[in-house]
């Protein structure tokens, strides 16, 4: 979901609350997209700015139960740059495939000096297409939300892609010049039909491994069961059904990513006029998914606009060379002057890997 959130600044909150900017409340946040479409693939140019998660104590690298990777802010010199809503890491972690709620993609390589994050290079974007072969034209149609990796990695290969507003899961084959066109579709749960115009499926993370190797879990923004609970779906493989997660503390599910081990992280967030911007990562174990468990999971991480967030859509996790699990996230700026566009990692603390020395990436 595009929402016209604030900067981690909360003074900047404030003004944009009063400047009475209604999508905040939920509506659809169109206004800002490209009213052009992007016509086909090009070259983008992507200057990276770097910045520490603690603005006030740059060497403050634990937070939660998660390390520092570093992080930057880009800027992309394409009008069509911005709005990243999901992405995917491949396995060697030196690559990265978003797309857009503009109905565009980016493909980049992730510039780093062996642990740290530095910035993006070789950057492209291009139109995701619909049936028809064309770039996806129309707000109702190109509004993508999530992103999963099927087969391939971030070049070439197959991904889900879900769409809100127009409620749908399309399957893609990608190339490094074309995504698209779709190629099937996973029926959407008969509950999901509850899903508001603009909180549709923001997550779908596929199990890679252990017993539910072969499902997607997918869970949309914030659609409730009648305890209150998040509804979830394991969609395919051996044991489909409905999940339920805790609802704790009225945040919104924006992405999943999968996990080596065949769990989960979540990505959420929360906003309000009153406290600003906050954003949470929780880590759902394997044995936790099954259908009909309500499942709460372990906090890695809750932050608040204190420390340098702004509006975290995306998330993905790899096994870095050295043993490590690095999550990557990304946030939607919305083609709004007042968001960023950034882009962090962090390790994940198993034991002491997370605090060995500097190692291969």
């Amino acid at each position: 979901m595009a929402l016209k959130l604030s900067t981690p600044s909360r003074a900047l909150a404030a003004a944009v609350a009063a400047s009475g900017v209604a999508v905040l409340l939920g509506a659809p946040a169109l206004a800002d997209k490209p009213a052009s479409v992007l016509a086909g693939v090009q070259k983008v140019a992507v200057t990276a700015i770097p910045i520490d998660f603690d603005r006030d104590n740059p060497d403050h690298k634990q937070f939660g139960k998660l390390i520092w990777r570093g992080g930057v802010n880009l800027f992309g010199k394409s009008p069509f740059f911005g709005g990243y809503s999901a992405l995917v890491v491949d396995a060697s972690g030196d690559s990265l495939l978003a797309v857009s709620d503009a109905g565009t993609w980016l493909r980049a390589h992730i510039a780093h000096d062996g642990r740290q994050l530095k910035g993006l290079g070789n950057a492209t974007i291009g139109p995701i297409v619909g049936r028809d072969g064309k770039p996806l034209a129309a707000d109702r149609d190109r509004d993508s939300e999530g992103l999963a990796l099927l087969q391939g990695d971030t070049s070439t290969g197959t991904a889900l892609v879900s769409f809100e507003r127009n409620h749908r899961i399309l399957r893609y084959p990608f190339t490094p010049e074309r995504f698209g066109p779709p190629q099937g579709a996973l029926a959407l749960p008969a509950d999901a039909r509850r899903m508001s115009l603009n909180r549709g499926i923001e997550a779908l993370a596929p199990i890679r491994s252990g017993r539910l190797k072969g499902a997607t879990v997918a869970f949309a923004e914030r659609l409730l069961d009648k305890n209150g609970n998040y509804r979830g779906w394991l969609m395919g493989g051996p044991a489909p059904g409905a999940i339920a997660i805790k609802d704790l503390g009225g945040f919104d599910i924006t992405d999943a990513a999968p996990l080596p081990d065949g769990g989960i992280v979540l990505l959420e967030r929360r906003f309000r006029y009153s406290e600003g911007i906050k954003m949470r990562i929780r880590r759902i174990a394997a044995k936790e998914l099954k259908p009909g468990a309500l499942i709460t999971g372990d906090i890695l991480l809750e932050a608040r606009d204190a420390l340098n967030i702004d509006n975290m859509e995306a998330i993905s996790a790899h096994r870095s060379k050295n043993g490590e699990t690095i999550l990557t996230l990304m946030s939607d700026d919305n083609f709004s002057p007042l968001q960023r566009t950034l882009l962090m990692q962090f390790a994940l603390v198993e034991g002491k890997a997370a605090l060995a020395a500097p190692g291969e990436r």
